[in-house]
Parts: structure tokens; sequence; C-alpha cells
């Protein structure tokens, strides 16, 4: 084994959580090494939604352009349509005005996009590449590891040469999934439901299905038969890419049964060219870990919770975990935050995995109320009246599973020990809508300043204090001056956006999280400034 290697943060797993944890360490100067046991490649369609919230961090990042220029065009509808087949009835159509395109929303500067893994995760790596303290290793895999009160050491190997390396980092992370060895040394427990469901994606080239269908072109094609929901067809880069779900229930061996090509015949028709490229069975799951973190060992994405697609939330929600522990991870490495930071970690993302991966089970279940679906594709008074039914249900129990701006936008750190809730009420918390407020905890709000900017783009480098109404920031900087902290006080003269923020100060933390608000100083700006680096 050669010479032990250093550095600041071992990250184990190179999906999008893991590589967004890279950017964003290397962004802030951190240095860190990335192994992946993989190659790299992405040869398979997985997560396919990058919702607002991930596009911000993109915007942060300088990647949000690639991100909306990959997978569906722009002018692609991303609209999803449930019908009983490509050539028989619609019963339903849910818009998706908050998705796609560039046009900036009243609540956010970035839309939810439609880029699936097969192009976002490229993009990342792009960017972790361009990193200068970022190493990124592919088939290299994480064989053991300890740690003590200073620091983690691992040991990797090298899955070309069989060479083994050995790594002392100051922290690891484990973005590797559930049945990785981090977990499992952590003695993490996964908590809910292990099997919700089995499932086969297929992975298919259709040139133009389009043009032999008059339904139109939508981002998702449901279709559903007498039993209920059927299959799913999705649509991945607006020409010929589509992604095929299957779905069999508790019964694990259908899956090993199936006949693809009389299910394609059966959906879309048996006169329309296609290419079978590959097929992956998965499992759906509901489970949240009960342990994010032992020490300098960090847990993220799939490795603390699971669930099924349906709503897009899975990497979204994982990308949020990169983002809060980069600026903690960082803060630690460089000496201005203290421990409580990293124990912030599972008392700020915990309540929100549990929310979602619960929204996202909720959106498993039947999607219709009415139990006889029997005559549903019958071109007859009763099959169009039966149509009509359904059409209304589905409307009525689905559409938030597509829009859902509250789950993208409002999630909210109020147990915190690093957010200083004033005990003012919040905001409805709802999957559709999402509420803007700068209350602590939550992410601050967006709005146009006047050199065009985003209140938004103020985020991201160090803590933020916005000044409303000739408001002075002086003394809480001169306290994180003090501790070292980095920090920029940015005066804003617009009554709207005084209005939006609530509060004459606001102090906005690296992620974007609102940590204090107040009307005047603090008594004890120290005080203030050390609870919110995790000194206190």
């Amino acid at each position: 084994m050669s010479e032990v290697e250093q550095t600041d943060v071992l990250i184990v797993g190179g999906g999008p959580v893991g590589l967004g944890l890279a950017a964003d360490l290397g962004a802030r100067g951190v240095r860190a090494i990335l192994v992946e046991q993989g190659d790299g490649r992405i040869d398979h369609p997985r997560a396919n939604t990058v919702n607002s919230r991930t596009m911000e961090f993109c915007r942060r990042w300088g990647i949000a352009e690639q991100v909306r220029e990959s997978g569906a065009p722009p002018d692609f509808p991303p609209d999803i349509i449930y019908l009983t087949g490509l050539r028989g009835h619609e019963l339903a159509r849910i818009a998706r005005p908050t998705h796609g395109g560039r046009a900036a929303l009243p609540h956010t500067p970035e839309r939810s996009q439609r880029c699936n893994q097969l192009w976002f995760d490229p993009i990342l790596r792009g960017l972790v590449r361009s990193k200068d303290s970022v190493s990124l290793r592919y088939a290299t895999r994480l064989e053991e590891f300890s740690q003590d009160a200073d620091g983690v050491d691992a040991v990797v190997r090298d899955l070309a040469s069989g060479d083994q390396r050995a790594i002392r980092a100051r922290y690891l992370v484990a973005a590797c999934g559930g049945a990785s060895v981090v977990p499992r040394a952590l003695g993490t427990r996964m908590e809910g439901m292990p099997v919700l469901s089995y499932h086969l994606n297929v992975f298919l080239r259709i040139e133009r299905l389009w043009e032999h269908h008059r339904m139109g072109k939508a981002a998702f094609y449901i279709f559903v038969n007498e039993k209920g929901r059927d299959a799913s067809l999705i649509e991945l880069n607006g020409t010929d890419l589509w992604r095929l779900g299957l779905a069999f229930g508790t019964d694990r061996a259908a899956r090993e049964r199936v006949d693809v090509p009389a299910i394609i015949s059966r959906l879309i028709g048996d006169d329309i060219p296609y290419e079978v490229i590959s097929s992956l069975p998965w499992t759906c799951r509901s489970i949240v870990a009960d342990r994010w973190s032992e020490g300098r060992v960090f847990l993220a994405g799939d490795a603390v919770h699971q669930h099924g697609p349906a709503g897009g939330f899975g990497m979204n929600t994982g990308m949020g975990d990169a983002v809060d522990l980069g600026w903690k991870l960082a803060a630690m490495v460089q000496g201005w935050g203290g421990e409580v930071l990293g124990e912030s970690y599972q008392a700020e993302r915990k309540p929100v995995a549990a929310r979602n991966v619960a929204e996202a089970t909720e959106n498993m279940v039947e999607f219709v109320d009415t139990p006889d679906l029997r005559g549903i594709d019958d071109d007859s008074a009763a099959g169009a009246a039966l149509r009509e039914t359904v059409g209304a249900e589905i409307m009525r129990n689905k559409t938030k599973q597509f829009v859902s701006d509250g789950i993208a936008l409002g999630y909210r750190y109020d147990a915190s020990p690093v957010v200083l809730n004033d005990g003012s009420a919040p905001p409805p918390d709802t999957a559709m809508i999402y509420h803007q407020t700068s209350r602590p905890g939550s992410r601050a709000p967006h709005a146009f300043l006047a050199d065009g900017r985003s209140t938004i783009d103020l985020f991201g480098r160090g803590f933020v204090l916005l000044c409303f109404g000739g408001a002075s920031g002086a003394a809480i900087a001169a306290a994180a001056a003090a501790r070292g902290v980095p920090f920029e006080v940015a005066a804003i003269d617009d009554d709207d956006i005084a209005r939006l923020y609530e509060r004459r100060l606001v102090l906005v933390r690296p992620d974007g999280h609102v940590a204090w608000r107040g009307d005047g100083a603090p008594a004890d700006p120290l005080a203030i400034v050390d609870r919110l680096r995790g000194a206190a």
C-alpha cells in the first residue's frame, strides 16, 4: 500500500448527490476526493426531474443553462396525459405551468426542468472536474474505514489495477446507497416499508412517436385499463428516447415473466417501430434512516432515504442533503464552524426526507376512487360517462404529484440548533403551493433587484445580512469578523422586497436559508454568531 493520502473530505459515491457535494466543496476551496466504483457512465435513464430548488443550486454553480439545454427541449410540453391507450381515449391532462422554459416565476428565477441523469450527471461531472481542490476517481471502491476524534482512515481499491490506497480524511460522506459498507458500519437502520412494489423500467428508442397517434406531445403518458393504472411512458429527449415503466405490485416473480413486446404492442400499437435499449428491475421502498451521521462520518441521498419516483422528489431531496452538508463541512474544515454544525445536519434534513418520503408514498396509492373500471375504453355512452368520472378523480387526486412547488421550495429547518426561531407562525405547508417567507429556517425569498439579479444570487459564499429601511448591520458584521465567519452586508432600498422579507434585518446562511431576523441589532451579536456557526 502506498503512502497515506491526505484530504479534507472523502466522498463515497459518484451519483448526482456525491457530485453535487463535491461541486459545492470545490466552489468553497475545500480539498475533496470522490471515489465511485462504477465507471461514471449512465446507460439507463433514472431521475428525470431537476426541480426549481435544485435548479437554484445549479444557478449558483454556473450550470443552470447547461441543464436547461439538455434533455427535453424547452418548448416540449411538460403535460401529463392519463389515457386508455395512445389510440384510445384521453382521461385527463395535467398541465405544469411552472415547468420548463426560461421565464422566471414570482417565487423563483429558475423553473423546474426535465433533464434525465443521462445528461445531468455528465454536467455535474464536468463541473467537479473544473474544481482544482477536488479529485474524481472512478473504478475505485471503498474497502474499509475507521474513525477517531480527529479524522477518518479509509482504504480504497483501484478496480482496474487491484491496488489499494490509504486515505486520511477529516470527514467522510457516503452518498452511495443503503447497501454500501458505510451505513452498515454505523449500524444505521432503515425505518419504514422496505418493499412497496416491484417494477421494471424499459429504455426505448421510438422515433417521433407523436406522429403515430392523436394524443399530442406530452412528457408523461400514463395508461389506465380496467384494473387501474397500467404502465407509464416518459419522454426523455424530445425526439426518440423514452422510458416505459411497468409495475407488478408485490409479485416479484411477475417481473421475471413479463412479455415486454406484448405490452408495447398493446400500449402503442403493432405498427410503430421501436428498439429496446436496456431494461432495469427495481424495488420501490418507503424508508428513512434512523441515523444520518456518527462522529466524522455522514450519510446522504439514497443512503438515508428511498422512495418511489412519483413526484420526482428523490434526487432533489438528496441534492438538498448535499448543499446542507457542503457549507457546514467547509466551515468546520476552515475553522470558523463548530461541531454543532455537524450535529445539525440530521436535525435539519431528516424531517425534510420524512416529509418527502411520505408524500411520494401517498402518490403511489390508487389514483381513482371508482373501484369498477370495466368498460373504460368502450366507445359507448356508458364508457364516456365512466371516463368523465375517472378523469375528474385523476385531476383531484393526482395534480399535486406533478405540481409540487411546496415540496421543492417550502421545506423548513424549524428544529435546527443553528437557526434562531423568532416564534412567528409558520406559513401553510402544502405539497402544491409554496408560500414565500423570511421566517428563520425557511429558504430566503426570491425577488429581482434593481440590477436584474435575484436575491437568490446574493447567497452561497458566506453569511449575508440583508438590511432594509436604512437598518445597520454593523454590530453583527463586527461579531462575524471577530469569529472569522465569511460575511457580507447587502443594503436593499426597495419597499416591495422589504415587505417580502418582513424584517429590517435578515441574516441568510450560505445555503440560502434564513438563520435569524429582527428589526434591530441583537443585544449580544457575538452570541448570535456563535449559535449560527455551531459553536454554542
